[in-house]
Order: C-alpha cells, then structure tokens, then sequence
C-alpha cells in the first residue's frame, strides 16, 4: 500500500475528528473482545481499593462485637444489607455500563429520562428490599437454628433506616462514576463492582450503626417501623401506576431476584452468626469477613458486567461451554484473585495489630483468606457466566438479574467457605 505524499494527504477538523472517532470505536471494540492491559490495571486498582476498604469496614465491624452482642440479629444482616447494596447498584452501573456502550447515557435530571427512572427504581427498592430483609431474617433464623432475634420492629427500622442512609451515599458514587467514565472512555463494567463493593463496605456498617441507636428508645422505634412498611407499600403503589416506563420495567424485573438473592443473604448472615463465638474469640477473623466476600462479589460483579455488555451486543452467545473472549474473561477473574485475597489476609493481621484484636497470626489469616476467597472466587465465575448466559436465554436484561444473581450466590458460598475454612484450621 502506497503512502500518499504529505502534501496529498487529506487534512483538515472533518477529518481529524473522523480519524480520533474511528480510534475511540477501536478501542471499545478491543474493550469488549476483552480485557486489555488498561482494563486489566482499572480492575486490579479498583479491586485493591475494596480490600482496603472491605478491611476498615471489617475493622469496625470486629470493634462492634458489644453492639453484635446486645442485639442478635444485626450480624445476620450485616452481609444481607452489604449484598442487598451490591446487588442494587452493581446492577445499576451494569445498566449504565451498557447505555455508555450503547452511546444512549445522557445525564439528566428530568424525571423521564433514563438515568433519572434508574435512580428513583434504586431508591424504591432500597427501601422495599430493606423491609423484606428484616422479615426474612425474623422468620429464616429460627428455621435455621438461630433462635435469639430481636424484635420485627427493631430489625425494620435497622434494615430500611440503614439502607436509606446507604443510598444517598451510593447513589452519587454510582451517577459519578457513570459519568466520568463516559466523560473518558472508561470501561465502566471493569471498576463498577469493585467501588460500589468498597462504598458499600464503608457505607453500610456506619449507617446500621446509627440505626441502631434508634432501638434505644421503644416507643420511636415502633412508630418508625409502621411508617417504613408504610412508605414501602406505597412506594410499589405508585410505581404500579407511574407512566415512567423504563422505572416500572426495572422494578418488575428486579423485586423478584432480588427478594430470591434475599434469601441467600440472610442465610449467608446466619452463618456467620452462628459461629459468632469463634469469631468474637479472634476478631481478627471477623475483618476478614467484609473483605473476603467483598472480592470474591467484586470479581464476580466484574464479570457479570462485562459479559452482560457482550451478550447485549451480540459479541458472545450464551451458550453451555463458554466461548473464547467469555474464557478471557473467566481466567482475568481468576488471575485477579490470588494477590488481592493475598493482600486481604495482611491487611487483616495489619489491622489487628495496629487495634489490638485477638488474632489467630498473620499465616492463619492469609490462609483463611486465600482458601475461602478462592472458593468463592471459582464460584463467582461459574455463576457470573451461567446466570448471565440464563438470563439472556429467559429474554430478561442480564444486566438486572446478572449481578444479584452473582453477589448474592457468592456471599453465601463465600460466608460458607469463610466458616469451613476456619473449622479446616481448627480455630472454631
């Protein structure tokens, strides 16, 4: 192929935006083949700030063991409330991920346009969610052997109030990155699960903790849990006659998987609970917890996202053996793994030792860390891929049932690896 001359070579604003959008499409394109070097480096950054993150988190959570104590219960839902969060706006930015991708993601505060319906579905089902969190937890822990539960009131107000305080916080962290990702042509699936995993992890405990002082005074308590299930019920009334039809779609097809996924994560929660006293014994352990589940979610999330965009455009199939650019993405999840749960294990010792929690040592920790999250992990990816590929097979938006579906499975699976470990290595 002959090179024209400088002097014939064509020139001018039409032509050099041609030539930086023709640049920009073949980098999506490379984006969604695959995860590339940058997408690989986005990944792993937002991965080991949610080990940072999830370990504060499980900082605070090893210090909380009186609050643990005085109300049983509010560890079951710990990871349920955590997941929920996940599940809400992991699924949202996977939403989003796909809009940017599709060239459709327009900010906007109009309550008809696009983004606005998922931030006000968002909000309605944090709150409704939250409710059906705390019945779930006041009848599944007896069955599950768990029979010290505070009262129906007190876990309604610790859920919704929890989770409503959540959403405020998560709600910017998600339109921001959404945007900012447009904005630079970033690959929102790769580092949405991550931080919204991470601004969970930091978000959630805090604001259970503030509900919780709440309980000490009965008679607010009691008015406040009438008024949630209150605003829930009508909430879902309204939206059943909205005219918002993208809002209504969303609701219809995420109340149903997520009060399924709520399920999982209040058994996930009693779990843990039920091993309490090993955990009370060696605190250090319950740093783990958080950022344990929180990567094993992250990575799953992760791919989740990234093959919800590929089905969407038609790059893959969903069929019963993966498919080339799915197995890249499988292994990049694996491979992301190991060093971050390696990262966990001492992050944990770091941050018991820096407090003065009970620890088990640092080669225990690590251990605990990279054998359960590696469990989760192998789960993470299996789920990721065949509840993705189940969805789109369904004709429902992978995007919304694919990252519940993920987060939830691993948290349980992630929560029982966490407790077999320990049991492996005798310290329960």
């Amino acid at each position: 192929m002959r090179l024209l001359p400088r002097s014939e070579r064509p020139t001018g604003r039409g032509y050099r935006e041609r030539s930086r959008f023709r640049v920009r499409r073949q980098a999506r394109v490379r984006d969604l083949l695959g995860p590339d070097s940058t997408g690989i480096r986005q990944s792993l950054v937002a991965l080991s700030f949610s080990s940072l993150t999830a370990v504060v988190a499980g900082g605070l959570l090893a210090a909380m063991t009186g609050t643990l104590e005085r109300y049983p219960g509010l560890l079951v839902l710990v990871p349920a409330a955590i997941g929920m969060r996940g599940n809400i706006f992991g699924a949202l930015g996977s939403r989003l991920a796909t809009s940017i991708h599709a060239g459709t993601f327009r900010m906007s505060r109009r309550p008809e346009a696009l983004v606005m319906q998922n931030v006000i579905a968002s909000g309605v089902l944090s709150l409704v969610t939250a409710v059906a969190l705390a019945v779930l937890t006041k009848i599944l822990s007896p069955i599950f052997g768990l029979d010290s539960v505070i009262a129906i009131s007190d876990l309604l107000v610790l859920s919704a109030v929890g989770a409503l305080l959540s959403f405020l916080v998560l709600i910017a962290v998600t339109l921001a990155m959404a945007s900012r990702s447009a904005q630079r042509g970033w690959d929102l699936d790769d580092v949405n699960a991550p931080l919204v995993s991470a601004v969970g992890d930091v978000v959630t405990l805090p604001a259970l903790l503030v509900a919780s002082l709440l309980l000490e005074i009965d008679v607010l308590t009691q008015t406040l849990a009438v008024v949630l299930v209150v605003a829930a019920g009508a909430s879902l009334w309204w939206c059943r006659r909205t005219l918002l039809s993208v809002m209504r779609q969303v609701l219809i097809e995420s109340l149903p998987i997520l009060f399924a996924t709520g399920i999982l994560l209040v058994i996930a929660g009693v779990v843990i609970e039920h091993e309490f006293a090993a955990f009370a014994a060696n605190r250090a352990m319950l740093v783990l917890v958080p950022a344990c589940l929180a990567t094993a979610g992250a990575i799953g999330g992760i791919l989740s996202g990234r093959l919800s965009s590929k089905f969407h455009l038609g790059v893959i199939e969903p069929t019963a053996i993966p498919g080339r650019p799915a197995r890249r993405d499988l292994i990049a999840g694996l491979a992301f793994a190991l060093p971050v749960l390696l990262l966990n294990g001492f992050l944990a010792h770091l941050t018991s030792s820096i407090f003065g929690f009970e620890s088990p040592g640092m080669t225990s920790l690590v251990w605990i860390s990279t054998i359960g999250g590696l469990i989760a992990t192998v789960l993470a990816g299996a789920i990721g891929y065949y509840g993705t590929a189940l969805a789109v097979r369904a004709g429902v938006d992978p995007d919304t049932y694919g990252m519940p579906l993920v987060t939830s499975s691993v948290d349980l699976g992630g929560a029982a690896a966490l407790v077999l470990t320990i049991g492996w290595m005798g310290l329960s």
